[in-house]
């Protein structure tokens, strides 16, 4: 056995010299290394060597393996910087290279940054809570009543469970107020879910932005303040918006809030952005009830609270005529915004 290692290393070496291509060496390897190889073979009968001479032979095959293993590296190397080579043939490496088409935020994303560090300057923190939620936090607490239409299984996605996909952000704002006192100052971005027909003006999945501010004496010019500031800061200066009087169970007064949009070749119109409205007691009394304190007592604290969807806005922002170009991942559509 010890006169075969060194003429199956030096055998292996010359077939390995041998080698002229990817697939030939392969082949190579595996007739030395492989299970069946002829150094593997010659491994598997160090159990017949007599003990005084295993530490030699040892030595003789951890020799020869690595004679091998060397010459395998180098023949790799050697097979790859030719093949390096004879893919460069016929390039002018001097040409200037072609440039890289660069990515972008999608313009959802755009518009949630834009809108998020406008209300963080003016106080609010971000706050988040769960997608999937129950029927308190999503309908009870926000004084909607058990008839309303929103809690329809036509309207709303329900689980088996009886938690169902969030309708709104707004339960997010009865977990802090679950969790934290006043004053708070918060909002909440995130995905909502309606059982809409999907067209060009709605989806079952889409994109909310609701705040909320508990303070004591907030009153509704702080609202009205606050969401033309925002408005203004979005879309100009110059934009007109206006409040209209509306219902929400858990608001009162509530209001609903247009921008006057102006279009080049169009006569300007009014367009919906956003919902609002002083936080009606009753949510007040539903916080109470989980809380078994006062710090919302609807005598020691007032507040407001809006929702708008980032959607729209996205498409009154940038003229989109059609909602479901934002999740059609059209690159064409998206390049835009790149």
């Amino acid at each position: 056995m010890k006169d075969q290692i060194p003429t199956i290393q030096t055998e292996a070496i010359a077939l390995i010299e041998a080698v002229a291509d990817a697939r030939a060496f392969e082949d190579a390897r595996v007739a030395v290394l492989g299970k069946k190889g002829s150094l593997s073979q010659l491994a598997t009968a160090m159990k017949d060597v007599a003990k005084e001479d295993k530490a030699e032979v040892g030595q003789l095959l951890n020799a020869a393996r690595q004679a091998i293993t060397a010459a395998l590296e180098a023949k790799q190397a050697a097979l790859q910087a030719e093949a390096d080579k004879q893919a460069l043939e016929g390039i002018d490496v001097t040409l200037p290279a072609r440039p890289l088409a660069l990515g972008g935020l999608h313009p959802l994303t755009l518009i949630r940054d834009e809108a998020i560090q406008i209300l963080r300057r003016m106080g609010f923190a971000l706050a988040d809570g769960p997608e999937i939620e129950d029927e308190f936090h999503c309908f009870d607490a926000l004084n909607t009543p058990a008839d309303h239409p929103a809690r329809n299984e036509k309207d709303t996605f329900y689980f088996d469970s009886g938690k169902l996909l969030r309708t709104h952000t707004s339960s997010v704002q009865i977990r802090t107020m679950e969790t934290a006192v006043p004053p708070i100052r918060i909002i909440a971005p995130g995905s909502a879910y309606r059982r809409d027909e999907i067209d060009a003006t709605h989806l079952s999945v889409f994109n909310q932005l609701e705040g909320l501010y508990v303070a004591e004496d907030v009153s509704l010019p702080d609202l009205k303040g606050t969401l033309e500031y925002f408005f203004h800061e979005l879309f100009g200066p110059e934009t007109a918006v206006r409040f209209r009087p509306h219902f929400f169970p858990f608001t009162e007064p509530s209001f609903e809030i247009d921008v006057k949009l102006t279009v080049k070749g169009q006569q300007p119109r009014w367009i919906e952005v956003a919902g609002c409205g002083m936080v009606d007691p009753a949510v007040f009394e539903s916080i109470h009830g989980q809380r078994k304190d006062d710090a919302f007592a609807a005598e020691k604290v007032t507040g407001f609270a809006f929702g708008m969807g980032l959607d729209r806005l996205a498409m009154i922002r940038w003229g989109i005529r059609d909602i479901r170009l934002l999740i059609e991942n059209d690159v064409r559509f998206l390049s835009q915004f790149a």
